[in-house]
């Protein structure tokens, strides 16, 4: 009955969020997909299954120990990008199960970017294989967050584009709380910017829980839900 009552609340919400996503589509007018991503931090693996079961096929982890103890148990068939603060001593680790990690999110120093190709170039120097990353901007200039001040995104960009392992993808952001709509629109923006000068930008990671409706109707084609789709965590 429990295990019932936990696929019935998971189901309901994923419905919900893809109705919203779609009625945001429509809203904006676009002819793309936005892809909706579950955030499995501090969520079970039962739970994430049952997210599975449901149509979810992107998942977002926050923690490098967290995510090692449970990627053993996802699906091959999912996709699994890392989203949370990353240090560059916690790439080897993460990268243990490298094939399991399509994307890094949360790429927002040269010094994590350098890593992350240093690590790849040893894990496959013989094959044509790149990490594929979203430089993490600190839109709001918030000293507690991580992430790359917008008047110092194309530094990091040149960088990037400097190495040989590691892909740039696009853009991802945390705006300030209260404040979405404000700095979803300075996100378009640059990765509007951004895509007319990297040819392999096709990707903008922003909207959570709260506001990913909103986040839709300014370009954003992947929307990250934890606590939307399975409830509160503690």
């Amino acid at each position: 009955m429990i295990k019932d009552n936990i696929y019935m609340s998971v189901e309901d919400n994923y419905k919900r969020i893809v109705e919203n996503v779609q009625a945001a589509e429509l809203k904006a007018g676009r002819g793309d997909k936005v892809r909706i991503m579950a955030v499995t931090k501090m969520v079970d693996v039962e739970r994430i299954k049952t997210a599975i079961a449901c149509g979810i096929s992107l998942l977002g982890e926050n923690r490098v120990q967290e995510y090692l103890s449970k990627c053993g148990e996802y699906p091959k068939s999912c996709e699994i990008h890392f989203i949370g603060g990353l240090q560059s001593n916690k790439i080897k680790p993460l990268f243990r199960q490298h094939d399991r990690i399509s994307m890094i999110q949360s790429v927002g120093s040269e010094k994590l970017a350098r890593e992350i190709d240093a690590q790849t170039r040893l894990l496959h120097s013989d094959a044509n294989i790149v990490t594929d990353i979203l430089i993490q901007v600190n839109i709001g200039n918030e000293e507690t967050k991580g992430g790359v001040f917008p008047d110092e995104l194309y530094g990091l960009v040149e960088a990037v584009d400097r190495l040989d392992y590691v892909r740039l993808r696009g853009l991802m952001t945390i705006p300030p709380k209260g404040e979405s709509i404000k700095y979803f629109a300075k996100m378009q923006r640059l990765f509007e910017d951004l895509k007319s000068n990297v040819s392999t930008a096709d990707t903008l990671s922003m909207g959570m829980s709260e506001d990913y409706a909103v986040a839709v109707e300014y370009g954003s084609n992947i929307v990250r839900v934890g606590t939307a789709l399975f409830g509160q965590r503690f």
